[in-house]
């Protein structure tokens, strides 16, 4: 309904006169619903520009919109406060767009604004140097989802992995898996090596100082040995300690990703942008730009240029690129790519170093704009306000494997989504247990088989689903609203989109079940007269789609039964 609305209030606007072109017209849901489906501050927001008074502007245009719209699309236009302009949709519109709801059926939500464009999402991305933990697992869920967002409003989408497979942390990494196998091979002694929390392990000699701990380097160590024996220790090649840990690493991961439904479109890694010469590249760029300089042994980026209060390090004085290097880099491939959209998901730590990725691509001549950066907050588990140390099988941290054993994958995904990315989550693993309404994901999947269930009674007592039903018939006032609230969907899932904001459609979803409920507790469907049935098993339906699609964005599942 916007767009056309927004048509007929620019030809007004033009025939008014002095109205800039570019003027945007804001339609809005009002905040109360007698207060009519739509408003528009149009009149308010051109009363400088006009010189006159915003309530005489807004009188003028909804007396030239009565003209103009169509009656059976909406039903009133009306001047309210100091000069809002009010539509109240005819209920004609509202059948009708039941009508197309239930046609649409699992397409129902999908919109084409997107439609001839490609998206790149980057999520996860997680270096393998461990199993994931619960603040992979946000950015996990909510990469995936906003994938699944832009899938529905149209885009062509691919979902990739990028990780860093170069540099200390995989040295770390194979030197740890070494001093294990090492271990395993022959008669080492031990030391002690003191954490951070100031506890103290027991570790072989000529373990890294800051090396990995998990019971998960004793099994890569111990399936080495298992296929080699001693023969590694002929060596001080690192290299097949490092590749044995990535893989075994990357199968796990994988094997959590598929448990929360997740499949990446490909992988992109660090050392392949090294062995294609585009790390060089980036920086004979930027040095060619007049970026770059020398001191005390290192390459600095000149991103005080950029408003930063420092300078920052591209190659450190060893000769290794710091991590923004080959992200630049990465980037670049991604641009070469040919993306129309590419989006960043990470966590709240890269809020310094993501500007300087950016500012780079500037200077390299991209066009930033394409770029589209989610930071989100981190996650604490607590069981109602105390904060939880879970139990491990496999590292010195919270796995989201554990996280998912616990609570399942459904309740997972759901939690990391119920908040804006931008704020911090506390994940209460007491209320992701319950199994009653008070747990938002349960009180959904409730929502959505409880209407399977009163459709399915229904028709067993000899009601059917009338495709031809007389939609008409649904003029109760809790009727209207949920037909009203159904067909928002659509819109719901734009606004998410665009805003990368998966956490509206959780919302969203509590408002349809809500509305459902509402609906259902003062209009009965079993003893009612046939036709008025049959309609109100219609609406029904149309209510489970939209839970149903709405679970299905989220990468949640919608039972016939709890």
């Amino acid at each position: 309904m916007k767009d056309p609305l927004r048509t007929q209030i620019r030809h007004v606007l033009d025939a008014l006169g002095d109205v800039p072109d570019d003027f945007e017209i804001e339609l809005e849901e009002p905040d109360r619903p007698e207060h009519g489906d739509l408003a528009t501050n149009t009149a308010l927001r051109l009363a400088s520009v006009l010189g006159d008074n915003p309530r005489s502007i807004a009188e003028t245009l909804a007396a030239q919109l009565r003209e103009r719209v169509d009656p059976s699309r909406i039903q009133s236009v009306e001047v309210a406060g100091p000069g809002f302009v009010n539509f109240r949709f005819a209920q004609d519109y509202l059948f009708e767009g039941l009508a197309d709801l239930l046609a649409e059926g699992d397409t129902f939500g999908k919109t084409d604004n997107g439609t001839g464009q490609t998206a790149l999402v980057e999520y996860v991305s997680a270096n393998p140097t461990g199993p994931l933990n619960v603040g992979h697992g946000r950015n996990a869920v909510l990469g995936d989802t906003i994938a699944n967002l832009l899938e529905w409003t149209g885009y062509d989408v691919t979902r990739e992995y990028y990780y860093n497979n170069a540099g200390r942390q995989m040295r770390v990494l194979a030197q740890s898996v070494r001093a294990r196998y090492e271990a395993l091979a022959g008669d080492v002694s031990t030391t002690s090596l003191t954490l951070d929390d100031g506890t103290t392990v027991e570790v072989p000699a000529g373990f890294p100082e800051d090396g990995y701990l998990g019971q998960y380097i004793t099994e890569i160590a111990d399936d080495l040995y298992d296929e080699h024996g001693d023969a590694l220790l002929a060596t001080d090649d690192l290299a097949p300690f490092r590749e044995a840990a990535e893989q075994a690493i990357f199968a796990d991961i994988e094997d959590t990703l598929r448990a929360l439904t997740i499949d990446m479109d490909g992988y992109a890694n660090e050392q392949a942008l090294h062995d294609e010469g585009r790390v060089q590249e980036v920086l004979n760029g930027l040095d060619d730009a007049g970026y770059t300089y020398e001191e005390n042994g290192a390459l600095w980026f000149k991103t005080t240029e950029f408003g930063k209060e420092d300078d920052t390090v591209l190659v450190k004085q060893t000769g290794e690129p710091t991590y923004r290097t080959p992200d630049i880099a990465y980037h670049t491939a991604k641009f070469g790519r040919g993306f129309d959209l590419m989006v960043d998901v990470f966590g709240a730590d890269h809020h310094a170093a993501y500007p300087d990725v950016l500012s780079a691509l500037d200077v390299l001549g991209h066009d930033t704009d394409r770029v589209d950066v989610v930071l989100y907050q981190f996650v604490t588990l607590v069981r109602g306000d105390e904060p939880v140390k879970m139990s491990t099988r496999r590292a010195n941290y919270v796995t989201l494997d554990d996280l998912i054993d616990q609570v399942g994958a459904d309740v997972t995904r759901f939690f990391f989504l119920m908040r804006s990315p931008d704020t911090h989550l506390n994940f209460d693993l007491e209320l992701a247990e319950e199994e009653s309404e008070k747990n938002p994901v349960f009180y959904l999947q409730y929502a959505h088989a409880r209407i399977c269930s009163v459709l399915d009674k229904a028709e067993e007592v000899g009601f059917s689903h009338d495709a031809d039903a007389d939609l008409s018939l649904l003029t109760h006032e809790d009727e209207i609203a949920l037909i009203k609230e159904l067909l928002r969907f659509p819109q719901e899932l734009q606004n998410a989109a665009e805003a990368r904001a998966p956490h509206f459609v959780p919302n969203y979803l509590r408002d349809v079940a809500t509305a459902f409920s509402q609906f259902y507790d003062h209009c009965q469907i079993i003893g009612e007269e046939n036709e008025r049935a049959s309609a109100r098993m219609q609406l029904a339906r149309a209510a489970k789609t939209v839970l149903k699609n709405g679970l299905t964005v989220l990468g949640i599942s919608a039972p016939r039964q709890m």
